[in-house]
This record gives C-alpha cells, sequence and structure tokens, in this order.
C-alpha cells in the first residue's frame, strides 16, 4: 500500500526537479550571453569584460561543487534545494543592481557560488529515488528540463521580455523571482527517501574526510571529471559568445540570438531519447564517445562557417548537449563504489 504514494511522490519530485531546472538553473544563466549588447551598451563593457563576466559564474563553481556535495549529504536534499532557490532568486535578481563592471563581476561570482549548488543535489536526490533503468529516463526528464530554460532564456529575454518590461535589469528581477517560489515549494513539499533504502549501515558515521577519501581513489570519477571540464568549458565558451560574434558579422540580432536557441530546442528534443537508448542498449559509453567526437567536430569548424553551415553545426552539436549530459551523470551514479552516500561528494 506503500508503493502507490512513494510512485506518485516520485512522478511529482521528478516534475518538480525539472522545472527547477528549467526556470531556476537554466533561464537566469543563458539569458546572460542574448543581454550582453544591451549590458555592455548601459555599463560600457569591453568584449574582454564581458568575457570575464560570462565567466565567473562557472569560475564559482570550481570551489564550491564539492561543498554543494557535502551540504546535501549533511543536510538532505530538501533543505539544501530550497536554500539554494531562495539565494539564487535573491542573487540572480541583485545583477540587475549592477551599476559597473566590478559589481556585476561581484554579483555573477556569488551568484555562481549558489547556483553551484544546484544541480549537484537535484541529481543526487534523482540517484536516491529511482534506480535502475528508471534513472536513466529520469536523468534524461530532468535534462529536458534544463535544455528547455537554456532554449527560453535566448529566445525571449532579448526579443521579447527586455522591450516588455523595460530593460535587461527587469528582466533580470523577474528571473529572480521565479526561484523564490520554486524555493518555497521545496521547503513544503521536499521529501526525503527511507534512510534505510539510501544509505549502508556506516554511512552516518562516514565523516567528510572518509567520504571524499573514498571518492578521489576511483579513476573512472577522474576521467568523467577531465572530460566535463574541457566539453563543458568550449561549450559554456561558445554560447557566450556566439550571439555578439554574429552580430558583430552583421546577422540580424533576432536571427544570431535564435542560433543559440536552436542549439538548445534540439538538445531539448534528443535528451530523453538518448538517455532511454542507453538504458535499452545497457550501454552508456556507447551513447558518450559519438556524442563526444560529434561536438568537438562541431565546435572545431564554427568559427570558419557562415550563414547555413552555422546552423547546421550547431542543430547537429545540439543532438549530444543535454543528452550527453544527462547519460554522463547517469554513468557517474552508476559506478562502482559510488554509493548513495557518496553521490553528492562524487
Amino acid at each position: 500500500m506503500l508503493e502507490k504514494p512513494r510512485s506518485t511522490y516520485r512522478r511529482w519530485l521528478l516534475a518538480l526537479s525539472a522545472t527547477s531546472g528549467t526556470f531556476v538553473m537554466a533561464v537566469p544563466f543563458s539569458s546572460m550571453p542574448v543581454l550582453f549588447k544591451e549590458i555592455s551598451d548601459d555599463l560600457g563593457l569591453s568584449l574582454v569584460q564581458i568575457g570575464t563576466v560570462w565567466g565567473m559564474a562557472s569560475l564559482a563553481g570550481v570551489f564550491v561543487s564539492l561543498i554543494a556535495g557535502v551540504l546535501g549529504d549533511r543536510f538532505g536534499t530538501k533543505r539544501t534545494v530550497s536554500t539554494a532557490c531562495l539565494l539564487i532568486g535573491i542573487t540572480g535578481a541583485m545583477r540587475g543592481l549592477a551599476d559597473s563592471f566590478l559589481s556585476l563581476v561581484l554579483i555573477m561570482f556569488v551568484f555562481g557560488v549558489v547556483r553551484a549548488i544546484l544541480p549537484i543535489n537535484l541529481t543526487r536526490n534523482l540517484g536516491l529515488w529511482f534506480k535502475g533503468k528508471n534513472l536513466g529516463l529520469a536523468n534524461g526528464v530532468m535534462g529536458m528540463g534544463i535544455g528547455t530554460g537554456l532554449m527560453l532564456g535566448p529566445l525571449i529575454s532579448a526579443s521579447v521580455l527586455s522591450p516588455l518590461l523595460g530593460g535587461w535589469r527587469d528582466v533580470l528581477f523577474l528571473y529572480g523571482i521565479i526561484p523564490v517560489i520554486l524555493s518555497v515549494l521545496w521547503a513544503l513539499y521536499g521529501r526525503e527517501p527511507n534512510r534505510v533504502d539510501t544509505l549502508d549501515e556506516h554511512s552516518e558515521e562516514s565523516s567528510i574526510r572518509q567520504k571524499l577519501a573514498t571518492v578521489v581513489r576511483i579513476k573512472a570519477l577522474w576521467l568523467i571529471g577531465f572530460t566535463l571540464v574541457f566539453r563543458m568549458g568550449g561549450i559554456i565558451g561558445m554560447t557566450g559568445y556566439l550571439p555578439l560574434y554574429l552580430r558583430g558579422k552583421g546577422w540580424v540580432p533576432a536571427r544570431a540570438d535564435g542560433t543559440l536557441a536552436a542549439f538548445y530546442a534540439v538538445s531539448t528534443l534528443f535528451v530523453i531519447p538518448l538517455s532511454s537508448l542507453s538504458d535499452k542498449i545497457g550501454s552508456r559509453k556507447a551513447i558518450l564517445i559519438p556524442a563526444t567526437l560529434v561536438t568537438l567536430i562541431c565546435l572545431s569548424l564554427l568559427p570558419i562557417a557562415d550563414g547555413i553551415a552555422v546552423w547546421v553545426l550547431l542543430v547537429v552539436a545540439g543532438i549530444f548537449m543535454d543528452g550527453f549530459m544527462a547519460v554522463m551523470v547517469t554513468l557517474l551514479m552508476e559506478t562502482r563504489n559510488v554509493k548513495p552516500a557518496y553521490s553528492g561528494v562524487a
């Protein structure tokens, strides 16, 4: 009798996680590249300064990712995710108050610190509630939520919301309100799975140092980590600069921004099929290796492409964008010796 309510809650949890991925993780982040032209005109930023601002959020994640996982392991998903959503909303809205390059850089760094807490703990929570073949699909749904947000950010921020609301500052204020609402939902309806289902008998006594000592000895995690460093570095660099680059080449602003939206839209369409395919064939590497090669080729050709070729390369690269991440996260959580109690640190 307990299984049906538990199954119902899993669906509710997955919907809440995907929505958080859309409006907390993705939209406030992916909106920045298409707003940079307006921001740079207002604050007098150079291209180098724009790149610095864009890189701050990701740089912050380097310093807090490990701590973010520990927070989830120590305090549980409900409190950690609810607090992270609240702080993301506040710091995201504060970007609209920036009046100089320095203030925007500092706010983006703090925004990046709190933003790094969320994806790790949402992923950790899915690993606690979903097992086996259901885990790949759950990560796929989560990836689809993130992909939808990554698409919406460049699609509506500069061309729709900015003229409607009166400028980039009000757009960022709006994007700060939604995470606060989701924070309340997590606080009210978030729930931890039964500890007996998720922890081994000694995990409660495992210190952070013990968990870290265990995780760093898993060679597969180092390979996963280095792969993500170079792949995500290339993609974040491309997505942050692409709209400005295309506008500089004479593209109409809406068309330049649309390339980024198309990249993320294709990614969103393929994330669940790729995740389901990896479950069906029983191999994560069969998806990850081709995805890595295709992304490498497409990003390498992008600087010499123009016109329709830009669209083609972005669409092909987009096929594997979020699907790669969903399958990679599933692979990480299925890696030998990565127990549920260690998932946040891993």
